[in-house]
C-alpha cells in the first residue's frame, strides 16, 4: 500500500493498520483449517434443513470470475441446490458467457439471469461519471447484490452464498470509496445528474439490508471460502481442468466496464490503483511474496493500443463521443460524501445495538 490511502498508519514497528487490522479480522473470520471445515459443515447444514422441501436451499450470484465460479464447484461438492443468479448489467465479455456456461452446465444447475434495462444503467454510469466520484463501479455493484436479495425473498430462500473472502479481498482502504450498498447515496447522485426516472433498477434501502431482511425475513449472507484455505491459484487451476475455465488477463476481466474502471479511471483521476490493496491481500494471506507483488507492480495497468480499443467501446456503449469522454475525465473529482450517505443512519443503529446489548447481555449482529 502508499499514501493514496490518506488513512494509512503506522505503529513504532513500521506495521501498517491494514495489516494490524487483518490480523484482528482474520482471527475472528478466516478458518483455513479443520476448525473452518467443522463450522462450515454447520453451516451446511443449517441451510440444508431451512430449504427442505424447497427447490432451492440458497441462491448463488455468479459473475464469471474467479471466487464466484469456485464456490459454485464447492457447493456441488457440498450437496446444496443453489439457484444461481447472474446480473447482466450490460459489461460482460464474451469469455465471462462462455466460462458461466461451462460452470452451470457441469453442475447441473438452474441459471436465471436478469438482464438490467439498459437505457437506465446507462444514465446511472453517466450520472456517476459527471458526479466525478471513485467508485464508479456501484451502479453495477448495487444492482447485483440488490438482484440476490430480492430473489431470495421472492423464493422463499433464506441463504445467499457470496465469493467474497479474506484471503484475496483482505485489504481494502474504507477511505477510497463508501458502500455500494447505500441507495441514499447512489439515489443522491443520480438526481443530481441523471436525466431519466430509475423505473426499473432496483435498489435496497437502509431499512431492508440492515433490518427487514436479516431480522424479520431471517436472511443471511454466508460467504464459505472464509471457512477453508482458499488458494486464487489453486481455485483456478481446478476450475480448468475441471470445466475448462478460460482465466481472464487480469482481475475483474468478466467485465468490460470493471476493466477500464479500475485501470485505467482510478489511476488517472484518483491515483488509486487497485493491484495494491489486491496483491496486499495476497501477500498478508500467505498466497504471494512482498517481492513478487512489487514485481507485478512495475507491470504496465495497459497496453496503449488495448486502451484505445476499450475506450473507444466505452464510448460506444454509452453514446458519447470521444471529447465528452475527455470532458468526464477532466470533471473536478468528488468524494462520494459529497452526496447524501446513509452513514448518518449506520451511526445511530450502531448506537441502538450497542443499548440493546447491554440490556440482552450478549452481541447483536449488525451488518456492514
Amino acid at each position: 500500500m502508499d499514501c493514496s490511502d490518506p488513512e494509512i498508519l503506522f505503529d513504532d514497528s513500521g506495521v501498517c493498520n491494514h495489516c494490524l487490522k487483518f490480523d484482528q479480522v482474520a482471527s475472528q473470520q478466516w478458518f483455513p483449517d479443520a476448525e473452518g471445515r467443522r463450522r462450515w459443515a454447520g453451516i451446511a447444514d443449517e441451510i440444508k434443513v431451512a430449504g427442505a422441501g424447497r427447490e432451492y436451499d440458497c441462491i448463488l450470484g455468479l459473475s464469471g470470475g474467479v471466487d464466484s465460479s469456485y464456490l459454485a464447484l464447492k457447493a456441488l461438492d457440498w450437496g446444496l441446490r443453489p439457484l444461481v443468479v447472474h446480473v447482466d448489467a450490460g459489461w460482460n465479455s464474451e469469455l465471462a458467457v462462455a466460462n458461466i456456461e461451462q460452470i452451470v452446465k457441469h453442475c447441473g444447475y438452474d441459471l436465471h439471469t436478469h438482464v438490467v434495462d439498459w437505457e437506465e444503467m446507462r444514465d446511472l454510469h453517466l450520472a456517476y461519471l459527471r458526479a466525478g466520484v471513485a467508485n464508479q463501479d456501484v451502479p453495477q455493484d448495487h444492482i447485483f447484490f440488490a438482484s440476490l436479495y430480492h430473489f431470495a425473498t421472492k423464493n422463499g430462500i433464506r441463504y445467499i452464498l457470496s465469493g467474497g473472502n479474506l484471503a484475496t479481498e483482505g485489504i481494502f482502504p474504507d477511505a477510497w470509496h463508501g458502500s455500494a450498498m447505500d441507495a441514499i447515496n447512489l439515489r443522491a447522485i443520480h438526481k443530481r445528474f441523471g436525466e431519466r426516472p430509475l423505473k426499473h433498477y432496483k435498489t435496497i434501502s437502509f431499512f431492508d439490508y440492515y433490518l427487514w431482511y436479516p431480522f424479520v425475513k431471517k436472511m443471511r449472507t454466508v460467504r464459505p471460502l472464509n471457512f477453508m484455505p482458499y488458494v486464487k491459484a489453486e481455485a483456478l487451476l481446478e476450475l480448468e481442468q475441471t470445466v475448462r475455465y478460460k482465466p481472464y488477463p487480469r482481475k475483474h476481466g468478466e467485465s468490460l466496464f470493471t476493466k477500464l474502471f479500475q485501470n485505467y479511471y482510478l489511476p488517472t483521476k484518483f491515483g488509486y490503483d487497485k493491484r495494491r490493496p489486491h496483491l496486499s491481500s495476497l501477500i498478508v494471506s500467505g498466497q504471494m511474496t512482498r517481492q513478487e507483488a512489487l514485481a507485478k507492480l512495475k507491470e504496465p495497468l495497459y497496453d496503449a493500443q488495448e486502451l484505445e480499443i476499450d475506450i473507444a467501446y466505452f464510448c460506444k456503449k454509452l453514446r458519447i463521443s470521444r471529447a465528452q469522454f475527455d470532458e468526464l475525465m477532466n470533471v473536478a473529482p468528488h468524494h462520494f460524501s459529497d452526496f447524501a450517505t446513509w452513514d448518518g443512519r449506520y451511526r445511530l443503529l450502531k448506537k441502538a445495538q450497542a443499548h440493546v446489548e447491554r440490556i440482552i447481555g450478549k452481541r447483536v449482529r449488525v451488518y456492514s
